[in-house]
C-alpha cells in the first residue's frame, strides 16, 4: 500500500506532498516541499489515499447567505444575527464535529485565511479528479480525503502546543513520533525537512492519516450528514492509536 500526505497551502512553494510506502515491514518516507498541483494530481492513481490538509468546501449555510446577498435578496429573514447564527455561517458540520471529538474549533474556512488557500484546493481536487477519471467525493468516499494533522496529533496524545512555529519543539515531536513509531523510516535529509518545515511534517502527519482512514480507524461521516459532507467535505479524524497503523 502506498499513501500519500499534502500539506496544502495558497502557492505551491509552501505545499509539501510525502509518500508512503507500506509494503514492506518498515515504512519508506519520501517527503517534498515546493509541491505543484500537477505533481500531486500524478500521484493520485498510484495511492490508495491521498490525505490533504486543506477544507474541501465551505458551509452550506455560508454559501446561502452569500448566494442571497449576491442576487440582493434579504439575509436577516428570520435570523438574530447574534453569535450564533455567526457561528453557523463560519463553520461546516464537520468542525462542529471534530471540535466536540478534540475540544478545539478547526480554522473557519468562510472567515478565516484558510479561505485562500480553500480556493487553490478547489482546483487541486478538479486536478486530481480528473487524474482518477471521477470527481472527487469530498466527504471521503475514495481515493482523496480531508484531513486535520493537528487534531491527527493530538487523537494520537501528542501534545502540539508550538510545533507549527518552532523547529525545536518539531524536533522533539518527531522525535516521540519516531519512539512509538519505529516502523517509520527516514531518511537524514527528510528529517531534517521535517524539523526545518512545519509543512513537511504536517505532510507526513496527513499520509499517516490517510493510512488510517484506508484501514477504516477513522471516525465515519454520521448518516444524517452524508449529503452535507459531500459538498462541505468532512475531516477524517483517526480512531484507536498510532501504533495500529503498523505494516
Amino acid at each position: 500500500m502506498l499513501t500519500a500526505g499534502v500539506d496544502l497551502a495558497a502557492e505551491s512553494r509552501g505545499t509539501a506532498l510525502a509518500v508512503l510506502d507500506w509494503s514492506g515491514t518498515a515504512v519508506t518516507v519520501d517527503v517534498r516541499l515546493g509541491i505543484a498541483d500537477a505533481d500531486i494530481a500524478a500521484v493520485a492513481p498510484d495511492v490508495e489515499r491521498l490525505g490533504i490538509d486543506c477544507a474541501f468546501g465551505w458551509p452550506d449555510d455560508f454559501v446561502s447567505f452569500i448566494t442571497r446577498h449576491a442576487a440582493g435578496e434579504r439575509v436577516d429573514a428570520g435570523l438574530d444575527g447574534g453569535m450564533a447564527w455567526r457561528r453557523r455561517l463560519s463553520y461546516r458540520a464537520t468542525d462542529r464535529a471534530t471540535r466536540e471529538i478534540t475540544g478545539r474549533w478547526p480554522l473557519s474556512v468562510a472567515t478565516d485565511r484558510l479561505g485562500l488557500t480553500a480556493m487553490h484546493c478547489a482546483v487541486l481536487l478538479d486536478a486530481v479528479g480528473a487524474a482518477l477519471g471521477t470527481p472527487v467525493d469530498r466527504s471521503g468516499g475514495g481515493t482523496a480525503v480531508e484531513v486535520y494533522p493537528g487534531a491527527t496529533l493530538r487523537v494520537w496524545d501528542f501534545g502540539t502546543k508550538g510545533y507549527k512555529n518552532d523547529a525545536g519543539i518539531r524536533a522533539m515531536l518527531l522525535a516521540r513520533l519516531l519512539e512509538r513509531a519505529p516502523w517509520l523510516l527516514l531518511r537524514p535529509e527528510d528529517r531534517r525537512l521535517m524539523e526545518h518545515s512545519d509543512d513537511a511534517f504536517d505532510a507526513v502527519i496527513a499520509a499517516l492519516a490517510a493510512r488510517a482512514h484506508a484501514l477504516g480507524l477513522t471516525h465515519p461521516v454520521p448518516a444524517e450528514y452524508r449529503d452535507q459532507a459531500g459538498r462541505e467535505g468532512w475531516i477524517a479524524l483517526p480512531v484507536g492509536r498510532l501504533e495500529d497503523l503498523a505494516p
